[in-house]
Order: C-alpha cells, then structure tokens, then sequence
C-alpha cells in the first residue's frame, strides 16, 4: 500500500497517539507527504485518544480522515465508532484482546490482532500499540520494521533509545502473529 488514510483509535495510555506520530515520521523520512492529526478526551489516560494519519505522494488537502483504509481498533468503543467510515477493501485492525466481536462488514479486511494479550505475555502490556503496528506493516506494506526501527532512533529522544530495541521486538511479534 502506497498512500493512505488512516484512523488509529483507543483509550488514552494506548500509545495511539504514539503510534501515529511514529508513522508520520517513517512518512517524512520517505520523503511523502503526511499528516497526523491527534484528538483526546480531556480526560487523556483512560478516555478516547485517536488520531488521523494521512501518507500520500500529493498534497493533503485536509488532516481530517473522512473514509480511512485502514482502522486500527484498540478497544471496542473506537471500533464501534470507526467501522462504518472505513472505506470498501480497506483493513480494519482489531485488538481481541479488548473487543469481543468481529467487523460487522463484509467488505472490508479484518485482520484480528491479540495485542494486548500478546505484549502482556511480553512482560509489559503497555507494548501493544506495537504489536499492532506490527500486524499493520505485514498486512499493508507501509514501511518495513527497519524503517520504523530507523524512524524511532531518528525521532525519539536519546533518553529514550533504550526503549526502541523493546519496541522493535514488540513490532516483530505482532509482524508475525499474522
């Protein structure tokens, strides 16, 4: 998959926000056009976080995200909401560990993911978002996991390089569980 528009959504503390920024940035290195667009509750950790990330070889004309082609679902409100925008062939990404049902569509790419369970079993539940991202790149062709283990040294923190080799192996697994 070339170009994209995509909505990721969850609760707050799910690294939604994270994960996106993490694309836009892969994006930018890659020399595309982007937007990443976060939107929170007020409540932040533990109220509804999403955001819109646009990647494409044109301008983007708006941040805002009105027919995705790809929903990663992080909990079951966010799939709730989001379902019925995704556009016809697109994917829908969906944590079983959080959402006890599948796409209502038929038209559309599920692709189940355990990733909550999955990073748990890791040692740290907080590692789902990549997990996701993972069975995002296999499934979609975005970036490679090199790219994005590339993009975090690029763009995070020195501070925060010691996380990225955990990050990484999280991204592998979620890779492979599909």
């Amino acid at each position: 998959m070339k170009n994209c528009e995509m909505i990721l959504a969850g609760f707050g503390g799910q690294g939604i926000l994270f994960t996106g920024k993490i694309l836009a940035f892969a994006a930018m290195l890659k020399d595309k056009k982007l937007s990443w667009l976060p939107s929170y509750g007020p409540e932040m950790r533990g109220g509804t976080a999403n955001c819109h990330v646009i990647i494409d070889d044109e301008p983007i004309g708006s941040p805002i995200v009105t027919r995705p082609n790809i929903l990663v679902a992080m909990n079951k409100p966010s799939l709730d909401k989001f379902e019925n925008t995704v556009s016809d062939g697109g994917y829908v990404f969906i944590d079983t560990s959080l959402i006890d049902r599948k796409s209502e569509r038929e038209d559309v790419n599920e692709i189940c993911v355990n990733a909550t369970e999955t990073a748990h079993n890791m040692g740290n539940k907080s590692l789902a978002n990549m997990v996701m991202l993972g069975a995002v790149l296999k499934k979609t062709e975005l970036f490679t996991i090199d790219e994005i283990e590339y993009t975090m040294k690029k763009s995070l923190p020195e501070n925060k390089h010691k996380l990225i080799e955990m990050n990484i192996k999280a991204v592998k697994e979620g890779y492979n569980l599909v």
